[in-house]
C-alpha cells in the first residue's frame, strides 16, 4: 500500500460566492486521481473519520480581528500544503484509506442536499470585518445564504481615467492620477473594512484604442502585461474593463466585428495573468456584448467563467426599477430587462452588480407628469437606436443609449397606480435647512446634472430624516410607472428626472432579492455627501 499526495493549483469559483477550489493530485497504489476540494469539504471528511490527523487551521477569528491577516495568497497557500499533508495522512492509514467516505470524497460525488456556503472557504479580502464578526456569532454555525454578503461598490474618478493607449499599453492621463491612485489604496488598506480597490479602463470616450489592443494575440499581450504590472506595482485588488462597447462605434472609436470574441480572448489572457484570487469584472450595457453579427451574444457562460462580476451600466436615468404599468416603449432598459437579459445568456444572476447612476437629467419642457416610457428626447440621445430580429423577423430595440432618460411626458393626469413613496416623503420631517430662492436650471436642459448639483441649485433640500424635498419653486411628483421621483417647473419650461433615496433603496432591494451580487454606482464624487449610497446599503441589508 503507497500513497503519493501532491498539492499543484487551487481555482476560484463565483457561485454561491467567492470561494476557493483546491486542486490535489493523489496516487493511491498507482491509481492516479484528481480532487477538486473546497477547505469545508475536508473539514467535513475529518469530522466524519474522526482521525487525529491536523488540518491547516481555520482563520476566521484570526483574519477577523487582525484585518492585515486578510492576504490571500499566503492563507492559500497554507493551506494547499497542509490540505495534501492531511489528505496524504489518510490515505497512509489502512484504518482511513478504504472507508467509504474517504472513497466518495476522491470520487468527487458529494452527499449534500443543499447548496450552501461556508465562511471559511472564502477570498479572505471578500469579507468585510463586520461581515465576518456577524457571521462567527451567526447560529447558523458558520452557513450562509448566497446573499449574505452583499457587495456594494462605487466608481471613484478624477474623470481622467487610465485608457488604452495608441501603442496598446495604458494612458495614465497625469502623474496626478497615480498620485490619487497610491492614496486611496492606501486609504483602503488602513480601514479596517477590506475595501477592495480595481483599476477601470475606458469609459465612455476611452475607448479608442481598445478594438486595436484585443486584435491580435501580440497585441492582448503587450495590453496585458501593462495592466498585470499596475496592479502589482499599485498593490490593486484587480481590473475592471470599461468598453463602451464592442463592435460599436460608441463615440466615433473604431471597432471590429471580432470585438467580442478578442474580448473574451483578452480575459482569459487576463486570468492567467492575474491568477485566481484578482478580481475581473467589465461594465456592460443591459444586453450582452455584440456577436459578430451586430447581434448581443445568446450564450455568455464563457465570459462569466473568466470574470468575477459584469456591473451593468444602466443606460437609462432615473433607472426604471422594470415595465410597471406596460407602458414602456423600452422594457428591456431596466433593471428587470437587464437581469432577465443576462441570465438568458447564461451569466450567473450571482455574478452581476446592478449600476445606478447618481446623476440625473434635464430637459425643456413644459409638461408635468411622466409616462413612465423612459424614451429619451431627441436632444438626449448620444447613440444610435439597434434592433434585433427574433425568428420571425420581428424587430425590437436593444439600444444602446447613453444619456436615455424617462422624460417622456404627456398632458393630463392619465390613470396610474397610487403613489408608492407619496406618503413616505410628505411625513418626512421639516427641512434641514431654511428654502432658498427660486432655482434655476435652464442652463441644464439637454445635460447630465450630478445629484449634488441638484440640491446644490436649491431645487432639492434636504429633510431632517435624510430624505429630499421639493424646493426653489420645483413641485416633486413620482412616476410609478418607473419608481422614480421628477421635478418640474412650469414657468422655466424645465423637467428634471433623478434618482433618490427611496427609488434607490428599491433598486437595491431589487438586486438582492433577485439573486444577484449587488450594486455599484458611478460615481461616488456626484452624491450629496454619502446620503445617495447609504441608502444603497441599507436596501442591500449591509
Amino acid at each position: 500500500m503507497s500513497a503519493l499526495v501532491t498539492s499543484a493549483s487551487h481555482t476560484t469559483s463565483s457561485v454561491p460566492r467567492p470561494h476557493i477550489v483546491y486542486t490535489t493530485h493523489v496516487n493511491v497504489d498507482g491509481k492516479e486521481i484528481t480532487v477538486h476540494r473546497r477547505y469545508s469539504e475536508f473539514a467535513a471528511l475529518q469530522e466524519a473519520l474522526k482521525d487525529p490527523y491536523n488540518l491547516p487551521p481555520k482563520r476566521l477569528l484570526v483574519t477577523t480581528f487582525i484585518p492585515s491577516a486578510w492576504a490571500d495568497d499566503t492563507l492559500i497557500a497554507e493551506r494547499k500544503a497542509g490540505l495534501a499533508e492531511y489528505l496524504f495522512d489518510v490515505l497512509s492509514t489502512p484504518k482511513y484509506k478504504d472507508r467509504a467516505v474517504v472513497q466518495e470524497f476522491l470520487s468527487g460525488r458529494t452527499a449534500e442536499t443543499e447548496q450552501k456556503f461556508d465562511l471559511e472557504d472564502s477570498l479572505p479580502s471578500t469579507v468585510t470585518r463586520n461581515k465576518a464578526l456577524a457571521l462567527a456569532s451567526d447560529p447558523l454555525d458558520g452557513k450562509i445564504s448566497a446573499q449574505a454578503a452583499m457587495i456594494y461598490g462605487a466608481y471613484y474618478t478624477s474623470w481622467t481615467f487610465v485608457t488604452p493607449s495608441s501603442d496598446n499599453t495604458i494612458n495614465w492621463g497625469g502623474s496626478s492620477n497615480q498620485d490619487l491612485l497610491r492614496r486611496l489604496v492606501a486609504g483602503a488598506r488602513s480601514s479596517g473594512y477590506g475595501t477592495r480597490v480595481v483599476l477601470s479602463i475606458g469609459g465612455w470616450g476611452g475607448c479608442y484604442y481598445f478594438s486595436q489592443a484585443c486584435s491580435t494575440a501580440a497585441n492582448r499581450t503587450k495590453f496585458a502585461n501593462a495592466i498585470a504590472t499596475a496592479v502589482n506595482t499599485y498593490n490593486l485588488d484587480g481590473v475592471d474593463f470599461d468598453w463602451e462597447f464592442p463592435n460599436y462605434a460608441g463615440p466615433g472609436q473604431p471597432y471590429s466585428a471580432a470585438d467580442s470574441a478578442n474580448l473574451l480572448s483578452l480575459f482569459k489572457l487576463m486570468r492567467i495573468s492575474l491568477g485566481p484570487c484578482k478580481i475581473i469584472s467589465a461594465a456592460v450595457s443591459h444586453v450582452p456584448w455584440l456577436g459578430s453579427n451586430g447581434q448581443p451574444l445568446k450564450d455568455v457562460s464563457a465570459y462569466a467563467a473568466e470574470l468575477d462580476y459584469v456591473n451593468i451600466m444602466q443606460v437609462l436615468t432615473p433607472l426604471m426599477l422594470g415595465n410597471l404599468c406596460g407602458t414602456s416603449k423600452q422594457p428591456q432598459a431596466s433593471a428587470q430587462g437587464a437581469l432577465a437579459a443576462w441570465t438568458a445568456a447564461k451569466f450567473p444572476a450571482s455574478q452581476l452588480l446592478l449600476g445606478l447612476a447618481l446623476y440625473g437629467y434635464v430637459s425643456k419642457s413644459s409638461k408635468t407628469v411622466l409616462t413612465g416610457s423612459s424614451m429619451p428626447s431627441q436632444e438626449m440621445v448620444l447613440l444610435h437606436k439597434i434592433e434585433e430580429k427574433d425568428d420571425n423577423g420581428k424587430a425590437s430595440i436593444v439600444a444602446f443609449l447613453n444619456g436615455a432618460h424617462a422624460n417622456d411626458t404627456i398632458d393630463g393626469e392619465p390613470p396610474k397606480p397610487e403613489p408608492v413613496h407619496e406618503a413616505a416623503r410628505t411625513a418626512g420631517g421639516p427641512l434641514d435647512e431654511p428654502v432658498k430662492a427660486l432655482a434655476t436650471l435652464t442652463g441644464y436642459w439637454g445635460k447630465q446634472i450630478a445629484f449634488k448639483d441638484i440640491v446644490a441649485s436649491g431645487a432639492l433640500v434636504k429633510k431632517s430624516d435624510g430624505n429630499y424635498g421639493q424646493a426653489g419653486g420645483f413641485t416633486m411628483g413620482w412616476d410609478n410607472c418607473s419608481n422614480t421621483p421628477y421635478l418640474f417647473n412650469t414657468a422655466q419650461t424645465t423637467v428634471v428626472t433623478y434618482d433618490d433615496t427611496w427609488s434607490l433603496t428599491d433598486k437595491a432591494k431589487f438586486a438582492k432579492s433577485s439573486g444577484m451580487a449587488g450594486c455599484f454606482t458611478w460615481s461616488l464624487d456626484q452624491d450629496d455627501g454619502m446620503t445617495l449610497q447609504n441608502a444603497i446599503r441599507k436596501g442591500l441589508g449591509k
